[in-house]
């Protein structure tokens, strides 16, 4: 009977600090807040550049309307890009200096217009703070998808697999502003292969989504 009695008094105080520490360590709780900026009709409106090729420069606009499932899926349903393009420096020369034709096979490969659809997928969605003073909202996206690439051949239909990748910035629930990075592999011929990246900021317009 002494022998129990002396236990229980060993075991009392571990008890009780075992109760303690319970106490003031309750756990852990993790809580993910709710998106503040939700999506479903988007019209964008872009500008951006070609800047990959070494005979010339493209100046580009671009117009598009995606839907949105979800908060991290949608279809861009419809894109088309205009590009206004520049001759550099190294063609004028070639064809100043080398009499290079200017319809010769090299220079033929100038995009004038795409018109593509796409999926993109938003995995990652945030919120930041600016100096301490504003909080901004952004989302990061991939794009992939199918594009028809007029090029300055006279049979100058291509396709092409465009992928990419974006970050859009709230500013409203109404309005976003997007940079598109992205890179179409145009389907030339049998064994020829371009790449077509771009390099495009936009303002996008949301319609019927809710705070």
């Amino acid at each position: 009977m002494r022998f129990l009695l002396l236990s229980l008094l060993c075991l009392v105080p571990g008890l009780a600090r075992a109760q303690a520490e319970e106490l003031e360590n309750p756990g852990t709780v993790s809580a993910v807040q709710d998106r503040l900026f939700r999506m479903q009709h988007e019209l964008s409106l872009g500008v951006g550049v070609l800047p990959a090729d070494a005979y010339y420069k493209g100046l580009i606009g671009t117009v598009g309307y995606a839907y949105h499932f979800s908060d991290t899926l949608a279809w861009q349903v419809a894109r088309g890009t205009y590009s206004y393009n520049v001759q550099t420096s190294l063609r004028r020369q070639l064809e100043r200096d080398f009499d290079a034709s200017p319809v010769s096979a090299a220079f033929q490969n100038q995009v004038q217009w795409m018109v593509g659809s796409d999926l993109m997928w938003s995995p990652l969605y945030g919120k930041t703070s600016l100096l301490n003073t504003n909080v901004i909202h952004f989302e990061v996206f991939l794009l992939a998808g199918g594009t028809v690439v007029k090029v300055d051949r006279s049979d100058g239909f291509r396709p092409a697999v465009n992928l990419g990748l974006g970050v859009r910035v709230f500013s409203s629930k109404n309005v976003s502003f997007r940079l598109d990075v992205t890179n179409n592999t145009v389907f030339m011929g049998a064994s020829d292969i371009t790449n077509v990246p771009t390099l495009q900021i936009g303002t996008a317009f949301n319609f019927g989504a809710t705070e």
